[in-house]
């Protein structure tokens, strides 16, 4: 799976699950003032995750994510 391919499913579950237009949703796009996640939002797009990845996800790593683009980053290692 490629960074690429994470954004893409990141984009599909924001769209369909928390109700995002797909417009808005960019690499840089700031997922609390600009997508309007809370940190509940946020862990529910983790386990949402995770059957995309193989291994566990540390909540820690998700601490200092703020962009869609740092959720790639943060993925990326693990698939």
């Amino acid at each position: 799976m490629t960074k690429d391919d994470i954004f893409a499913k990141l984009k599909e579950i924001l769209v369909s699950e928390f109700e995002i237009k797909p417009e808005a949703i960019k690499p840089e796009s700031n997922l609390y003032d600009e997508l309007d996640l809370d940190s509940i939002d946020s862990v529910d797009l983790v386990v949402k995750m995770k059957e995309y990845v193989s291994g566990k996800i540390d909540p820690e790593l998700f601490k200092s994510v703020k962009t869609v683009q740092d959720v790639v980053e943060v993925l990326y290692p693990l698939v």
